[in-house]
Order: C-alpha cells, then structure tokens, then sequence
C-alpha cells in the first residue's frame, strides 16, 4: 500500500511475479507487472488523497489552472532484501518539490534559504526597475520627441531644398533673359548678383543642416539619458541570470550505480545540444535514480505515467504509461544507469528484415512493393538497411531519386519506385499537386463517435523528445486527414485514412490527439501502447501512369 507516513519507500510482497534480469530501458519498454501493481497504488492514492491540492483537470468543479504531470514508479529492493518501490512526480506538483512519499528533487529550487530563491529575488527586483523605468512617461515622450525631430528635420530639408531648386531656375531664366536685353556692363553686376544669391543658398543649407543634426542629437541625448540606466539594469540582469544559471546547472550533480557524480553541464557538454536545455535534472526518472543511489536501494525496474488532463499540444493520455524524454533524460540517464545491467536498446535492434521485398507491380518506369513493417523507406543514422538501399541494388541502372514518398519504419504497405530520372520528375509533380490517391487502413484501440470525417491539425517535430511531432498552430505545418470508419468489433475500429498532407507522424497524431480521433492506432509505441506491431497498413496507391497516360490503381491487403 501506498502510505506517505512510511516516507518514501513503499514495501511490496512478491506473488507469482518474477523479477526481470536486467533493469527497464526507459525510452522503450513494457511495464513489468510490478511496476503496474506500484503505479495502480500510487494512482488509488492521487484519486482518493487529500494531502495536497493540485488540479490534474480531472475534476471539472474545479476552476484553477489545470495541469497534468509524469509520474514514476521505482521498483527497489533495499540493503536488507526488501522489495518495495519508490515513486516521484517531474517538476513541482502542488507549487512544492517536497510532498510526503513521493522521492525529492535533485536540487530544491523552491528553497527560501537556497542561492537560487535569494537570487531569483534579486532578479525580480531588478525586472521590476526595469519595468518601472520602461513605462516613465517621460521615456515615452522622448521617444516621441525624438521621432518628431527626425521627422521635422526631413521636412524642412526637402522645403528648403525645393525651395533653392525653384530659385535657381529663377536666376538661370534671369542669365538667360540678360543675355538678350541687357548690355555688358549691366549683365556682369547682375550674374555676380545672382552668384552671391546661389553661394548664400549653400551657406543658408549648410547652417540649417548644422541646427537640424544638433536638435535631433539634443533629442538622442535626451532619450539615451533615460534608455541608459535601464540597459545597465538589463546587462547586469542578463549577466547575473547566466552566471546563477550556470551555477544551479552545476547544483544538479547526478550519481550512477558505480558511484561516480556528474552535473548538468558535464553531461550535456559532448551532446548535440551543449548546455543543457530548460527543466533538466527536473523529470521523474532522474529523481529516482537519485533517490535510490543515495539511500543503498538497487534498481530492479521503471515505468512512468501521466496524470490529468492532455496537454494542449502533445498527445498523452490520462493513466497511460510512457517513455522517458529523450531531449533532456536520455544524457542525463545514460551516465545514471552506468554500472546497472539494462536491458538493451530495442531500436537498435529493429529494421532487420531478411527476407525479399515484395514487388506488386513493375515495368520499365516503375515498381510498386510493399513495404514490410518496422523496416526504415531510407537508411537511418546507426540502420543503413532500407528499402533505398535495397532499390539501388536492385536497379543498378537507375537515374533520379529512385523513391516518390516514404513511410513511417513501423508502417507497412506500398510505396512507388521511379526506375528513371524523367519518370520520378512526373510522378513527383502529381505528388505535389496531391493528384496521387492514398488510402491507409488502420485498427483503433477503442471507439469513436463518428463514422466519417476530416481532421485538421498543423504538426511539428517536438524538439525535446524527436521524433514525436506536437500539435502546433503557431509553427506546425498545415495536415489534413479524412477518414472513414469501416467496421468496429470487440472495442476496436478499423478505419480507414485518406491522407490530404503528407506529413511525420500524421495519421498516428490524428488518431491519438484529443482534438483529433482521442484513440490510438493499435501498437503506437509513441501515441498510444506498445503491442506486436503498428497496426497502419498503407493499401491502395491510384496515380496517372507517366509514360501510359492512363490512371492505375495497386492495392496490398494488410495483414491485420
């Protein structure tokens, strides 16, 4: 049982349960039935406890902010041969850290005594000068003041400038009337006349250029003396939030199973990204690695779960296991599970296929096959076996691209093959203009309300967990999908997908999202759960022939 008077380890009893050789690989896995069994108890307790307040948006009564969270389980055996499991929430649950049985952060952020709150609070200070000085009235009348003057300035310079052009078209249609009507003596007193006026046209320009260039500077001074203190204030903001950064980075130290202890900064220092990105150190997994090392209890196994109501943008689903991210986890677990035997990476295990691609149709422009699920369209970073790599050995002769489209790894079906440059040129172009017919077939995990429909939601890649794609209005790329339900037997629907955009991830973020279909496809490993595999077939294929002229249509009946 769960009870947050016993502190953070939590005893269980061994039934028919039998523990796993090797520790869970976090970012992908099947919970073990005790982790299930801790996750259950830890849910039972956040549906029936009245410790704290927090709203998961589970309760509708409730009008606060709603907010869901990770939560994971830690299956442990402790020094004495006791198997319990620990338990711990990502970020701050309850505006606390610290909340009775459940694991404590790394570093405590929330610490009214600690370096990082007394800093914070400086920080805040100085954004609250800054904002005081930004919304002075006078600053904003300088700025107006000064705009005015550049404004003023150009006026009159184009007045003055229009004004001397016309004089001195008067004096040229002057020199020219004195040639004829006047005699010489009478003509040269004149033009040095007329000379004077043009030289004191220059002087006149000159000191009105001077004035203007000295109000407008009067005007920069003026602003500038008000703009100062407040990029004073900035700099030493932003100088003082780097250096408290780097230090709380340095704050969060992590140990392994060996015993050795690294911080943020030495780990994420040989990744791609550098430094470590924001909320590192502050998920579940790397809390109960922590929490473990430091009090002698050996890691037996893990899953994580999200709690409450879906977030806007990701697709997770209330009470469903997940994962760990990969962004901001996969560094910092990779040294955490040093010295620990763990279950090896199953993606690298998988896009092996050692049978024959299966050709649908072929002819001298093109090929059509089927591609087998779980294998790569093109070759990946560590898997160069793909359905390219296969085609460029097949067709040797080949020119262009060789590929129309790709497919997911963990989807099967057709996909189009251009023998020749020219060909892949035709058919690209009907891709373009999305004149090629696709249709997926594809089994839910549980029942929709409609029968037909279309699903409107732009997609980009989630940069901290690739590669999952989020839902994003702001910077997602339009995708549209239309589908049909076919038939729905024994609480699942198969359906099929008509996709309008071709983009990652589409039809698996449609169906899963909550502002999509709300269900998963059957054997998402990243939408929905792990089964044998994704049950996403694509089946038919209608194009314009580019050498024929005429349209065909391939199908492929998915083997579910």
């Amino acid at each position: 049982m769960f009870h947050t008077e016993n502190g953070c380890f939590h005893s269980i009893e061994l039934h028919s349960e039998i523990l796993p050789e090797q520790f869970t690989f976090p970012f992908y896995y099947t919970p073990h039935p005790l982790c299930v069994n801790a996750a259950d108890e830890v849910k039972t307790y956040l549906i029936n406890q009245t410790d704290f307040e927090h709203n998961f948006g589970l309760d509708k009564s409730k009008t606060t902010l709603k907010i869901g969270k990770m939560f994971g389980v830690m299956i442990v055996e402790n020094s004495e041969g006791q198997l319990g499991y620990i338990t711990g929430f990502s970020g701050k649950l309850a505006e606390s850290n610290h909340l009775k049985g459940f694991v404590p952060p790394i570093y405590d952020t929330l610490n009214k005594d600690g370096f990082y709150k007394q800093n914070e609070a400086y920080l805040n200070d100085l954004t609250t000068k800054i904002e005081a000085l930004e919304k002075n009235p006078k600053l904003e009348k300088a700025e107006i003041n000064l705009k005015e003057t550049r404004l003023n300035s150009i006026k009159k310079l184009e007045e003055f400038k229009k004004h001397a052009k016309a004089e001195k078209q008067k004096r040229q249609q002057r020199r020219v009337e004195a040639e004829q009507n006047l005699n010489d003596s009478e003509k040269n007193i004149l033009f040095e006349s007329l000379k004077q006026q043009s030289i004191q046209s220059n002087i006149d320009l000159k000191y009105l250029k001077l004035n203007l260039e000295a109000e407008v500077e009067l005007a920069e001074k003026n602003l500038a003396a008000l703009v100062k203190p407040i990029e004073a204030l900035k700099l030493e903001r932003k100088t003082l939030s780097a250096r408290l950064q780097k230090e709380i980075h340095e704050h969060y130290r992590f140990l392994n199973a060996r015993g050795e202890t690294k911080d943020l900064i030495e780990i994420f220092k040989s990744t791609d990204l550098g430094k470590p990105p924001a909320a590192a150190g502050e998920c579940a997994a790397p809390k109960l690695f922590q929490y473990a090392y430091q009090n002698k209890l050996k890691p037996i196994a893990m899953a994580e779960f999200y709690w409450g109501i879906s977030p806007t943008a990701e697709v997770r689903k209330h009470g469903q296991f997940y994962p760990s991210c990969r962004s901001r986890c996969e560094p910092i677990l990779g040294h955490m599970m040093q010295g620990l035997n763990v279950e090896p990476n199953p993606i690298e295990l998988a896009g092996v296929f050692k049978g024959e691609l299966e050709i649908i149709y072929e002819d001298d422009f093109l090929l059509v096959l089927n591609k087998p699920h779980e294998f790569l369209s093109v070759p990946g970073k560590t898997i160069k076996d793909s359905v390219l790599t296969r085609m460029q050995t097949y067709l040797p002769n080949a020119t262009g691209p060789l590929l129309l489209h790709r497919l997911d790894m963990s989807t099967s079906g057709l996909l189009l093959v251009a023998k020749n440059e020219r060909t892949h040129k035709k058919l690209q172009k009907q891709f373009i203009e999305r004149k090629v017919k696709k249709r997926y077939v594809a089994l839910l995990d549980g029942i929709i309300e409609t029968k037909e429909g279309t699903i409107d939601l732009p997609l980009r890649v989630d940069l901290n967990n690739r590669p999952r794609q989020l839902v994003c209005y702001e910077h997602g790329k339009k995708a549209i999908t239309k589908y049909e339900v076919v038939e729905v037997k024994d609480n699942i629907t198969r359906i099929y997908f008509y996709p309008i955009s071709g983009r990652t991830h589409q039809l698996r973020v449609h169906a899963a999202h909550y502002k999509g279909l709300n269900v998963p496809i059957v054997g998402d490993d990243l939408y929905g759960t792990v089964s044998n595999r994704l049950h996403l077939h694509a089946e038919t294929l209608s194009f314009e022939h580019p050498a024929k002229k005429e349209w065909v249509s391939f199908s492929c009946e998915a083997p579910f």
